[in-house]
């Protein structure tokens, strides 16, 4: 996708707003926000994403997803990550690149059931809306095979174990 000889990005010219909007994202987790900027952060100079850049996570709840997943994609029932790509300029002239918004309900569901320390499966869900806020997609095996390498590669930066690696899966109580 990139050339290896070319610079990765000033991490001061990636401008990375996150919005906790669910209180249960900070009751789950030390530090939320932190969490899905570092996340963002190594995915843009992963991919070596040129010149100012800026995008937005929203911390949500199903709710609010299930809404947006209804109104712009028809899915009456909500999803662990969506991405809005935005392509404008923001006022700064940074590459406004667009929204990612990660659900706690379902997220922390999928984490306890994949036996993942909840900080993990988010730093993976948030490079996962980069790459697709950047065109990256899976609807082929091709795609998919190479989006997965690359979040790899990005999480074991990050020092996270492969997501993609089988682990079974936890019990719950019944």
């Amino acid at each position: 996708m990139t050339n290896d000889d070319e610079p990765s990005p000033s991490p001061r010219s990636l401008e990375i707003d996150v919005l906790c909007e669910s209180p249960a994202w900070g009751l789950a987790l030390p530090d939320p926000i932190r969490c899905a900027e570092k996340a963002a952060r190594a995915a843009l100079v992963a991919t070596r994403v040129a010149g100012p850049a800026s995008l937005a996570v929203s911390l949500a709840d199903d709710d609010a997803v299930e809404r947006l997943n209804a109104a712009y994609r028809g899915k009456n029932r909500p999803t662990n990550v969506l991405s809005f790509p935005d392509g404008a300029t923001d006022p700064d002239g940074r590459a406004a690149l667009g929204d990612i918004i990660l659900a706690y309900e379902t997220v922390a569901r999928e984490a306890a059931q994949q036996a993942k320390p909840l900080a993990d499966h988010v730093s993976h869900l948030t490079a996962h809306g980069v790459l697709h806020l950047l065109g990256w997609d899976h609807e082929t095996e091709a795609e998919a095979e190479a989006m997965e390498a690359m979040e790899r590669s990005i999480l074991a930066g990050l020092g996270i174990a492969d997501p993609y690696e089988a682990r079974p899966p936890k019990e719950t109580a019944e």
